[in-house]
């Protein structure tokens, strides 16, 4: 009827810690794209290509993070670690859904920027609205479909023997491990949809990468080469972790020493990667910094007209 989510249990000493630095880096990583989307959302010089898959990107990170850290943290707190099958499928399935989807979402920003840089000629008319909509429908599409055809494959099996799970989340790798039925055909399933899902789209974004900094290197002005050589290497060492962490846990062979470290490459792809995508991919763009100021000062001019208002209701 339930499962038992182990998490960093083997660490009872660092519990009150754990719960702390995670709250940390939930209301962090929340308040940094929220604040994306809401940029985004409101500023006109923000509504671009790069930008609409910024905000889909940040919308994908605030339901990544809502997936997993508020279930860890109720667990560090109240030393309750136990969740419903259904429960627990359920967010292997939105887990699933959400990292499939952001692994074509990654891939999709990364062709944006190579056809900004590389092709800026034909850089309007190939990644016009529509074209923009299409890639992010295709990214969620993706998700759903190898997140769906994983979880009713799970659904299936039997459930009968121990109830441990020796993670922070219901992850794939751990959950089947768990079961009575025969999964080798859903271990080859689910190999090849992660295959599917994951080098293509990083062999995509790396080849857009690989072209950017090629075409950087000949820019004659050594200061907008540094500048822009800057960005991208930061955006392709976000890609790089994310990408590799992922590949170590679902597409390498199960061995006793990656087994022990699982928890700790996921911590970078479901906890981190959410945190500084923010930072690298907007917070640094000047036209971001710019729109934050706009709110900033209309949020001053705001308080301060309320402010002026309710003296001079008082005054009467």
């Amino acid at each position: 009827m339930e499962f038992i989510l182990l998490g960093f249990g083997n660490v009872p000493e660092l519990q009150v810690l754990l719960f702390l630095l995670f709250l940390v880096i939930y209301i962090m990583t929340m308040a940094g794209n929220i604040l994306i989307v809401v940029l985004v959302v409101a500023d006109l010089h923000l509504q671009t290509p790069m930008y609409f898959f910024l905000g889909n990107l940040s919308c994908l990170e605030t339901c990544y993070t809502s997936n997993i850290l508020p279930r860890m943290l109720a667990s560090l707190r109240t030393g309750d670690r136990t969740i419903s099958v259904s429960g627990c499928f359920m967010q292997l399935y939105c887990f699933g859904v959400l990292a499939c989807s952001e692994c074509y979402l990654l891939a999709a920003m990364s062709y944006d920027r190579y056809l900004a840089i590389c092709k800026p000629l034909h850089y309007v008319s190939l990644m016009n609205d529509r074209f923009c909509f299409q890639l992010v429908v295709g990214s969620w599409i993706s998700g759903f479909v190898a997140a769906s055809i994983i979880v009713s494959g799970i659904s299936m099996l039997m459930f009968c023997g121990p109830n441990k799970i020796d993670h922070f989340l219901c992850e794939f790798n751990v959950v089947i491990k768990l079961s009575c039925s025969d999964t080798h055909s859903m271990v080859l399933v689910a190999f090849l949809l992660s295959s599917l899902f994951t080098l293509p789209p990083f062999l995509l974004t790396l080849t857009s990468y690989i072209s950017i900094i090629t075409t950087i290197l000949r820019i004659p002005s050594s200061t907008g080469r540094q500048k822009v050589f800057s960005t991208c290497s930061s955006h392709l060492m976000v890609v790089t972790i994310y990408y590799g962490t992922l590949i170590i846990v679902y597409l390498l062979p199960d061995i006793n020493t990656l087994r022990g470290m699982t928890k700790v490459f996921s911590v970078f792809y479901t906890i981190l990667t959410p945190l500084v995508n923010p930072v690298i991919y907007s917070l640094r763009n000047k036209e971001v910094k710019e729109a934050l100021r706009k709110v900033v000062r209309k949020f001053g001019t705001f308080t301060a007209v309320q402010r002026i208002q309710a003296n001079a209701f008082r005054s009467k």
